[in-house]
């Protein structure tokens, strides 16, 4: 494991988290503030969506904490499953609010409690837009660099709010043109969307936690890393998997035969070492060297 790469990931991770709680503070209470002033559900629901952001944020954060601990002896190979587990508490609370706002929204309808929310709700939700947006696009672009599962779902939590703030400016200005049943439409269509994202998030982990291997990009790379070298005359039985942002690979390399050990094992090192640098993911590799000879080719 390269400690400079978790490092750097590390505060990366917490910085840009650090952001979306702020963020998601501010938009929280403006949104619920304009949202009860108003009348508008979509917009109070809205808010909420705001609240599981912070929450998730610091889900995030306690996540990476204990996900980027050394391995120690009761857990050799790390602790980046947390990572993963936290992701799917991101994903968990993400269906939880997703349906209960389509279900307060339903009830709402049919109690024909309706409102008439007016500007001031809408320019709140605009703001909303273009604040969860940015956060959305900076967030995700971290969690591409430090391959952190757990960020990647925060990222979509704050898009799914972005996206569910053009959802309410679309019920409020058709309540505001005489459809009164637009902002709660609205708050059915945010809640909908939202539960749909967290079920994406949790089919993401579970492919992690049944031992899915890494994405076929990152699998290609490694192959040609290792066709690259010269020295290795074939290669075989490669698998990957991922534990929290960290690759775990190995493989068996066929080498020259005439090669003493001390040769062949500095052919391994040096395959390890070419892919901890080209790979930006932290990588844990186990190289099985074999001589080349006809009954070991596969």
């Amino acid at each position: 494991m390269d400690d400079t790469k978790q490092k750097i990931a590390y505060e990366q991770i917490k910085s840009v988290t650090h952001l979306g709680i702020v963020t998601n503070v501010i938009l929280f209470v403006s949104k619920l503030l304009v949202g009860l002033w108003s009348g508008s559900m979509a917009l109070v629901a809205d808010g909420v969506h705001s609240l599981s952001d912070m929450t998730t944020d610091f889900i995030v954060l306690l996540g990476i904490h204990f996900g980027s601990k050394e391995p120690d002896q009761t857990h050799p190979y790390g602790h980046g499953r947390i990572e993963t587990f936290a992701a799917t508490g991101i994903a968990g609370v993400l269906i939880v609010i997703g349906l209960g706002t389509v279900y307060k929204a339903g009830i709402s309808i049919t109690e024909s409690r309706l409102h008439k929310p007016g500007a001031v709700a809408l320019l709140v939700a605009f703001i909303s837009i273009a604040v969860k947006e940015l956060l959305y696009r900076i967030t995700k672009k971290v969690a591409v660099t430090t391959h952190s599962s757990v960020l990647y779902a925060n990222a979509w939590h704050h898009r799914t709010d972005a996206i569910s703030s053009v959802i309410v400016v679309i019920g409020l200005v058709a309540s505001m043109f005489g459809f009164q049943y637009g902002d709660n439409i609205a708050a059915m269509a945010v809640g909908l969307m939202i539960a749909l994202v967290g079920a994406h998030i949790v089919v993401d982990c579970l492919n992690e936690l049944t031992e899915g291997s890494v994405d076929s990009e990152t699998i290609e790379h490694i192959k040609n890393i290792i066709n690259a070298d010269s020295s290795i005359h074939q290669w075989h039985k490669l698998r990957t998997r991922t534990v929290g942002r960290e690759v775990f690979l190995d493989l068996h390399i066929l080498v020259d035969p005439a090669l003493d050990i001390a040769a062949a094992h500095e052919i391994a090192e040096s395959l390890e070492n070419t892919l901890h640098e080209q790979i930006t993911r932290p990588v844990n590799i186990t190289v099985h060297i074999e001589p080349d000879m006809p009954e070991l080719r596969k």
